[in-house]
């Protein structure tokens, strides 16, 4: 040991020994000790805050979730100052050590004061816990913190004077704690306008295009894009930028296509065109354009993808936006536009063609006519309709949300063409934007829909007004052949129930959607260097403060991603884009996908067409069953990433131009599976029945005979089974094992049972008998 160290802390045991030991409590109730432990105290984290009593009429900021807040391991290496502690003293007793301890932890005054600075009961325990063990375990301590701990066992200081020692060590696992005003200001949502500078220095004129589905709003302000000296198109969908794609190029206007997986310039050369279609989340809030378009405003409310239209409306650099939605946009996006400054001019449409909605359900499939649309909530449902409509001898095509655009396309073209024998369509909500299909008549089979809520549950529950009139809409369009539509259920409960949401209007917007952006973690991360990335957007929501326009967009897809990749070294802006990727997590083996080239990607070995070749199979063959198409769905989607990461890592990702010409034969593959989807389910199932609409009317058959007469309880059982099928909780397999089930209790249950039985039959027979008369 140096002379000079030597001496300091000869010194300091010196003033120990002979400076009072008392401790007094200052005006704002904490403890300042005299003499040598003031000297100690100094240099502490927390120990000059103690002594300050902070008083602000500011309002209080947003409480943390402090169980967010993950302790940080510590290093165990022995101090610099060797064993100088217990040189100058006596080593420690480790038994009264524990005792001293468990007092510090019991006091009241100082959990008081630890809450003070952050430590709330949680933290306190948990900070306490690591404290603990870190003093008991060290074979040498820091000398300061020995010679204290050394005088509180000699009853020669306070318990007291661990409180500095104990906050230095709780600030070393929650960093947090040092910097939770830089974490607010950092997560301060609150005027979210200010974060596009360019846009603000332009005075901006904003167009609401109002109107229901058919009503011409959209087609107008493409108009007014078309006359543009340059313009951008922000769609929803793929499909719809596609589309304004091609009709901005068929009018003779060079325009660009731009999605997540896809960018088609126009020019040779690759020079960008005046004009762009694109996906929203793909608008550029850096160029500047004449006209914006925005479609679908009313997705600013989304809990998933609201952020994307939040940012197009405040951060476009265009000379007009004009915004295309729903009425019930109009007041809010008038309130938003207030915070810029900017007036909003609201153009009124009504729809184009009527639809009305039948006083009769379908009931049975035998009823369909040319032009019917059936709307289900789940492929399953999809699956068993198309097996018993093309049981019946008719074509039905049929059109879900996973299927690549291409098949959705190629399966709507066969539906609309007047020569093709195809007339009946089944399909999911998929239907409610981004296809032009020619409908007469609308049917839901279902109004219960699986929804994600705010807080990323999984939730059944009867669909809004919104999305109601979203798909009725589709019935009639102006540009069909069929001037009006209709809307009915396939059963007849749910008629009554159609009708009552479609009575109500539709409810008005209120907020929009944010999403944390990679500056803000990346900011939220040199601050937090040592917490994962889903950790540390879990901290930035629970710290961030928005004001009552806004919300703070579900992020689970972003966690649930963050979590998979996280032990795969990678830095942390190449993190953050791995985890935006839009993939679907429900498929396992696009989720394997994903860890393997976010793996391959932390090795800097790219990722070129012959791996990705070996990885997914290639070539594939067409599908034999329906879990083989569900794969080759995968499998495309696969392709899809790859191509979406291409152009974020065009290096490590090369080879877009043969994987975009493997994922079309793809899509002619799965195109040529569901062209034959019958054969596939069949093959998937041959002993499948037909149970959701024959069990429906089963169902409804007898609730007509059973009225005003006691309930069985064979009916009673019907009418369940047929309304967990259709509602997608209950699939036709479990259906047929519960109903072996129930028959065989009903045999070991004897005689009684078998009369009962007997006379449940009796009944229906003389039902079918009065029916007939």
């Amino acid at each position: 040991m140096s002379a000079n160290r030597t001496v300091y802390f000869v010194f300091s045991r010196l003033q120990c020994i002979f400076n009072t030991r008392t401790a007094h409590t200052t005006a704002g109730g904490c403890r300042v000790i005299s003499g040598s432990r003031l000297l100690l105290q100094h240099s502490l984290p927390g120990s000059a805050a103690c002594c300050r009593n902070v008083s602000s009429n500011r309002v209080p900021p947003k409480a943390p979730d402090t169980s967010l807040f993950v302790p940080v391991s510590l290093k165990t290496d022995d101090p610099a100052d060797g064993t100088v502690g217990a040189e100058l003293t006596q080593p420690l007793d480790k038994n009264e050590l524990l005792k001293v301890l468990n007092k510090f932890y019991k006091r009241k005054e100082m959990q008081k004061l630890a809450a003070d600075h952050g430590l709330d009961a949680r933290l306190f325990h948990q900070a306490f816990i690591s404290f603990r063990k870190y003093v008991l375990e060290m074979t040498a301590l820091p000398a300061d913190l020995h010679i204290i701990l050394s005088d509180i066992c000699c009853n020669a200081g306070h318990i007291d004077d661990i409180y500095p020692y104990f906050m230095r060590h709780a600030k070393q696992i929650f960093p947090m704690l040092d910097c939770m005003d830089d974490l607010r200001k950092i997560s301060d949502l609150r005027v979210p306008a200010n974060w596009y500078p360019e846009a603000r220095a332009i005075q901006r004129k904003v167009v609401f295009h109002s109107g229901p589905t058919n009503s011409g709003k959209t087609y107008h302000a493409i108009q007014r894009y078309l006359a543009a000296k340059s313009g951008v198109y922000c769609g929803p969908l793929k499909l719809l930028a596609h589309e304004i794609f091609e009709k901005s190029n068929g009018a003779g206007v060079p325009c660009d296509l731009v999605t997540g997986e896809e960018r088609t310039f126009v020019d040779p050369e690759g020079r960008a065109a005046g004009h762009v279609a694109c996906t929203i989340e793909m608008c550029s809030v850096n160029t500047p354009y004449e006209v914006a378009v925005i479609d679908e405003i009313q997705m600013i409310r989304d809990p998933s993808r609201g952020w994307a239209w939040t940012r197009a409306l405040l951060g476009l650099c265009a000379e007009e936006i004009h915004v295309c939605g729903e009425a019930a946009a109009v007041d809010f996006i008038r309130e938003l536009m207030y915070t810029t400054g900017e007036e909003v001019e609201v153009h009124t449409y009504k729809r184009l063609t009527p639809f009305s909605v039948l006083d009769h359900a379908v009931e049975t499939l035998d009823n369909l006519r040319p032009g019917d649309c059936i709307v289900c909530f789940s492929k399953n449902d999809i699956y068993s309709l198309n097996r018993q409509i093309e049981a019946r001898g008719q074509e039905c095509a049929v059109i879900y949300g996973s299927l690549p655009p291409g098949t959705k396309l190629s399966q709507a073209k066969k539906f609309n063409d007047p020569d093709d024998p195809c007339k009946i369509l089944v399909a999911t909500d998929a239907i409610g934007m981004g296809l032009n299909l020619s409908i007469r008549r609308i049917i839901f089979n279902s109004l219960v829909k699986p929804n994600i809520n705010e807080k990323g549950e999984k939730q059944m529950e009867t669909i809004s007004t919104s999305q109601a009139l979203q798909i009725a809409g589709r019935a009639g369009r102006f540009s069909s052949v069929f001037k009006e539509g209709e809307v009915t259920t396939m059963h007849r409960d749910d008629l009554p129930v159609l009708k009552e949401i479609l009575s109500h209007s539709v409810d008005p917007i209120e907020t929009a959607g944010l999403h944390p952006t990679a500056e803000q973690i990346e900011m939220f991360a040199y601050q937090l260097p040592d917490a994962t990335l889903s950790n540390l957007v879990d901290i930035f929501v629970s710290l961030s403060q928005v004001d009552g326009l806004y919300f703070v967009c579900n992020i689970d897809d972003f966690k649930f991603l963050a979590d998979m990749i996280q032990h795969i070294p990678l830095n942390l802006r190449s993190r953050y884009v791995f985890c935006t990727a839009p993939i679907n997590k429900k498929q396992p083996f696009v989720c394997t996908s994903f860890l393997k080239f976010a793996r391959q990607f932390s090795r800097d070995e790219p990722l070129t067409f012959d791996w990705v070749c070996r990885h997914i199979g290639w070539p594939l063959a067409a599908p034999r069953n329906i879990k083989d198409l569900v794969h080759l769905e995968a499998v495309h989607d696969v392709l899809d990433l790859y191509l979406w990461l291409s152009y974020r890592f065009m290096d490590m990702f090369p080879d877009t131009a043969a994987i975009r010409g493997i994922q079309q034969e793809l899509d002619n593959i799965i195109q040529q599976g569901v062209r034959n989807i019958t054969r596939l389910i069949r093959a998937s199932d041959p002993n499948l029945s037909d149970p959701p609409e024959q069990n429906a009317a089963a169902a409804a058959g007898s609730r007509s005979r059973s009225r005003g007469q006691r309930s069985s309880a064979g009916t009673m059982e019907k009418s369940l089974a047929s309304r967990l099928v259709k509602d997608g909780l209950l699939t036709p397999d479990l259906l047929k094992q519960l109903q072996r089930e129930w028959s065989k209790s009903l045999r070991q249950e004897g005689g009684g049972q078998s009369l009962l039985g007997e006379e449940l039959n009796n009944k229906s027979i003389k039902g079918k008998r009065k029916n007939k008369k």
